[in-house]
């Protein structure tokens, strides 16, 4: 049985580059070797592996991969530290327009 692992790396500037792979272990030395050089991750070499998750269906490793890599930092960070439940707490939105954060009219 196949297993596919979405991961997050931190980059040597601090950044961090969600992937996913069938091979973790070679696909973090091939980061860290260069092996793409327009990979995002050729200039902030070294990386480190801080996160990851297996799944056993492919389709569902690539889109839990794309919905993690349109977070924000903080989101990003939650699931670093295994804290899941502030998720919910962290997309809501904070925009004054947002109909939540709108005072009521008193008309």
């Amino acid at each position: 049985m196949k297993i596919y692992y979405v991961y997050i790396l931190k980059c040597s500037d601090s950044s961090y580059y969600v992937g996913m792979t069938s091979n973790l272990d070679k696909r973090i030395i091939e980061h860290n070797l260069g092996k793409f050089q327009n990979a995002y991750t050729f200039t902030r070499r070294p990386v480190e592996l801080v996160w990851y998750q297996d799944f056993l269906e492919p389709n569902q490793a690539i889109s839990f991969e794309k919905k993690i890599k349109k977070w924000s930092r903080a989101k990003k960070e939650a699931i670093i530290q295994d804290n899941w439940e502030v998720l919910p707490k962290l997309s809501e939105c904070k925009n004054e327009t947002h109909h939540r954060n709108k005072a009521f009219d008193s008309h």
